[in-house]
């Protein structure tokens, strides 16, 4: 899907994409924390699209289960429990990613 919207000539959604790129680069913090960010902030924002991508951006980044449930306990306490069927699905799609049952969703795409 994001062939097909950046195929299309509007300059606002390029740029916005681009920057989404260029956030999750390194830069003065390394991609790890910067997807720890982006999972922390996806689950407090209750977005599962956004919390299975970065769920898969973190295995990928070399994060473990145990940085990770860091993580959801983080979002967890400042989201509230509202975030509680988000978590599920979260740990949800972690198991299947670690079981080779599930391939990282294209969401986003950070590069």
């Amino acid at each position: 899907m994001n062939e097909r919207i950046l195929a299309e000539p509007n300059q606002v959604v390029r740029r916005f994409f681009a920057l989404d790129t260029q956030a999750y680069q390194a830069g003065a913090l390394d991609v790890k924390t910067k997807e720890l960010l982006g999972l922390v902030a996806s689950l407090v924002l209750r977005c599962d699209d956004c919390i299975s991508y970065h769920v898969a951006q973190c295995k990928d980044a070399g994060l473990n289960r145990d940085e990770m449930f860091e993580a959801f306990s983080v979002g967890l306490v400042v989201g509230g429990s509202i975030v509680i069927p988000h978590l599920r699905r979260a740990v949800d799609f972690l198991d299947r990613l670690e079981a080779g049952e599930a391939a990282g969703p294209g969401a986003h795409d950070h590069g």
